[in-house]
C-alpha cells in the first residue's frame, strides 16, 4: 500500500494521505513521503495547483502518538528523536507554503493536532460538513505548541488560545468564520469543490500566481511601509512578464489571452 497517493489531472495534483487504520497520522514515513512530493512538485511547472485529502475517517489525526512513544525508549529519553521529529514536521509546513503552487487542504471528519497544524498551514482549505478541528494535545499533557504557530496565524488570538487551552474542537461553521478555513461543502460534494477551486487557480497566469504567493508569505511579517515598498517591486516583476503584457493586452481587446506560461 501507498502511504502517499498522488494523480494528476490536467494540471492539478490530487495527494492523498492513505493510511486510514492510523487516520493518517504525520508518522516518520508520512512525513517523508510528503517531504518528497512537495520537493517533487515544486520542480514540476505542468502543476499549478495541488489538492491535499485523506482516506478513511479523518483527514490527520496528528503526530503517530505510538511512534512517539517508542522514540522515547533512548539513553536520552528520547530528546534527540523529539527534536528531529518536530524539526522534520516543521520543514514539510513551511515547504507547503514555500511551494510555487497553491495547496488546497480537503478536509473531512477531524484534523487535530498536527492535522489541524497541516490545515491551517495550506493556502486554502475545504472542509466537508460535520469536520471537527482542535488542538487537543494539552488533554494529554502535551501543548500543541508547532500547531500553534500555523493556528495564531490564520485565527484570531484569543480563539487560537482557547482552543490550545481548552482541547475542545470547533465545528466547519466556526472553523470558515474564523478563517481557518475558506468553504464548507455537503460530504458528497466535497472533492468536487476542492478541485473545482483548485481548477480555478490553475487557470491564472501560473508565473503571476508564484510571484504572488511568495509575496504574500514575505509581506504579511513586515511593517506596512517594508511591505509597500516590497510589493512594489514584486509588482513592477510581474509588469515586465511577456504573459503579464497579453494578459492586459486581451482585456483590453475583450479576447481570450494566449499565455507561454
Amino acid at each position: 500500500m501507498t502511504i502517499l497517493e498522488r494523480r494528476d489531472v490536467n494540471s492539478v495534483a490530487r495527494l492523498t494521505m492513505n493510511a486510514p487504520e492510523r487516520l493518517n497520522a504525520l508518522s516518520d514515513e508520512m512525513l517523508a513521503a510528503l517531504q518528497s512530493e512537495l520537493d517533487a512538485l515544486r520542480e514540476d511547472s505542468s502543476i499549478r495547483a495541488v489538492v491535499l485529502s485523506g482516506t478513511g475517517k479523518a483527514f490527520c489525526a496528528g503526530h503517530d502518538l505510538k511512534q512517539m512513544t517508542a522514540g522515547r525508549q533512548s539513553e536520552d529519553g528520547g530528546k534527540a528523536y523529539f527534536k528531529d521529529l518536530f524539526d522534520r514536521c516543521a520543514q514539510m509546513m513551511m515547504s507547503v507554503q514555500s511551494l510555487p503552487q497553491p495547496v488546497i487542504a480537503q478536509v473531512h471528519g477531524i484534523a487535530t493536532a498536527a492535522g489541524c497544524q497541516l490545515v491551517a498551514t495550506c493556502d486554502m482549505a475545504v472542509a466537508a460538513e460535520g469536520t471537527r478541528f482542535g488542538v487537543n494535545g494539552v488533554n494529554i499533557g502535551l501543548f500543541c505548541s508547532t500547531p500553534m504557530v500555523a493556528l495564531s496565524r490564520n485565527i484570531h488570538r484569543k480563539k487560537a488560545f482557547e482552543m490550545l487551552t481548552t482541547g475542545q474542537f470547533i465545528e466547519a461553521d466556526a472553523a470558515e468564520a474564523l478563517g481557518l478555513i475558506n468553504r464548507v461543502a455537503p460530504l458528497g460534494d466535497l472533492e468536487e469543490t476542492a478541485v473545482s477551486l483548485a481548477e480555478t487557480v490553475a487557470a491564472k497566469l501560473g508565473a503571476a500566481v508564484k510571484i504572488g504567493k511568495e509575496a504574500f508569505y514575505r509581506q504579511v511579517t513586515m511593517t506596512t511601509p517594508e511591505a509597500y515598498a516590497y510589493t512594489g517591486d514584486v509588482m513592477v516583476e510581474n509588469m515586465l512578464n511577456r504573459d503579464t503584457e497579453e494578459g492586459i493586452s486581451a482585456f483590453l481587446e475583450k479576447r481570450p489571452p494566449t499565455w507561454e506560461q
